[in-house]
């Protein structure tokens, strides 16, 4: 993909993905360092996935994985 392509990519959507990614990344950095997971909260920090690597974290990887309930306590705060 070279930048006229990029051009061609709506702002909203690119927008959208930035903020999907930007949630998901301090969810999995807040749950790595809490957990002291440095070596977790380094490849999470580095890599930039569109939070599937984050989700894959909470979900399978994290010492203390994250529950669906967790999520809903988020979405009501």
């Amino acid at each position: 993909m070279n930048l006229n392509q990029l051009s061609q990519i709506p702002t909203l959507l690119l927008f959208v993905l930035y903020l999907w990614t930007i949630v998901w990344k301090g969810l999995a950095l807040w749950r790595a360092a809490n957990l002291k997971q440095r070596n977790w909260f380094i490849a999470i920090l580095i890599l930039n996935t569109l939070g599937i690597l984050e989700i894959a974290y909470l979900l399978f990887f994290a010492k203390k994985k994250m529950k669906l309930e967790e999520l809903k306590f988020w979405q009501t705060k």
